[in-house]
């Protein structure tokens, strides 16, 4: 393939990865994949056939330039784009293991966010107490039992790493926690509801490093119970937190792969001149 040749002649990426930390290098049967999507703000085609496997329990990092389509993409999973008038969707992405359609018309876009959690680029906590934040999305699934509701805060609270941190604050406002403390409450907040995928729309970007060290380290932690699906600007952040990489371009999917070869041996010339800093 002419792109490998040009990615070897061209020399070696400048990201660095620690090739003994990028496993496993076999993808999980899929937990979703998108089948021939393509989707519309107004007249605008944001995105175009776009065909991907996202593997269970793995994460799995979008990148590309401002503007790809890689958010977009992200926001398909849990419907967010229909709380936009006059969008559009096209294909297919299908949940396994019942194979359902959530970008279908006869699909609830409630039920799909209640399924598919999302974690945004800037910390939103509510306006309550630590504990409701929590406790919020347990409540609207019909979770009313106190001792009930404070083992699964206890649980997501653990589940995002944060819970020594706020176990003596669970009463105080979330706004008082610091930025990435808010992020991990976040972070437990959509776990509290046991999603089937995470989404994580540049989750660090608006944290200090030893912030976004924590949410890194967590993020690979999460793997082991479930999908997750991140967009970054940060290309040494996909290499340090991802199984699998696709980079994304003008709307299209241009490459998928495992992490370690997308950054050191890319089969596409577009893919390697992004990574190595020629545009983007």
């Amino acid at each position: 393939m002419q792109g490998d040749t040009d990615a070897r002649q061209s020399g070696t990426p400048s990201v660095s990865i620690k090739m003994e930390d990028r496993k496993p290098l076999r993808a999980n049967p899929p937990k979703a994949s998108a089948e021939n999507l393509d989707f519309w703000y107004g007249t605008n085609q944001a995105l175009k056939n776009i065909n991907i496997s996202i593997p269970e329990n793995q994460v799995t990092a979008l990148i590309g330039p401002s503007g790809c389509g890689k958010s977009t993409f992200l926001r398909c999973f849990n419907r967010m784009h229909d709380l936009q008038p006059d969008t559009k969707y096209s294909g297919a992405i299908t949940l396994r293991p019942d194979n359902v359609n959530l970008v279908g018309p006869e699909t609830d876009p409630i039920e799909v966010r209640m399924r598919i959690g999302m974690v945004f680029q800037k910390p939103n906590p509510f306006p309550k107490t630590v504990f409701e934040n929590v406790a919020y999305g347990l409540r609207l699934r019909g979770v009313r039992n106190r001792s009930d509701l404070g083992e699964r805060v206890e649980k997501a609270l653990r589940g995002a790493a944060i819970w020594d941190e706020v176990k003596d604050r669970l009463d105080d406002s979330a706004l008082a926690l610091s930025g990435g403390q808010m992020q991990r409450l976040c972070i437990a907040r959509a776990l509290a509801t046991e999603p089937e995928i995470l989404l994580f729309d540049e989750p660090t970007s608006a944290l200090d490093p030893i912030a976004t060290a924590k949410i890194e380290e967590l993020i690979t932690e999460l793997r082991q119970r479930v999908t997750v699906l991140i967009v970054t600007h940060n290309m040494q952040q996909a290499a340090r937190v991802s199984d699998f990489t696709a980079f994304m371009y003008l709307g299209e999917l241009v490459e998928v792969g495992v992490t370690s070869k997308i950054f050191t041996n890319p089969a596409k010339k577009a893919t390697e001149d992004y990574i190595t800093g020629r545009y983007g």
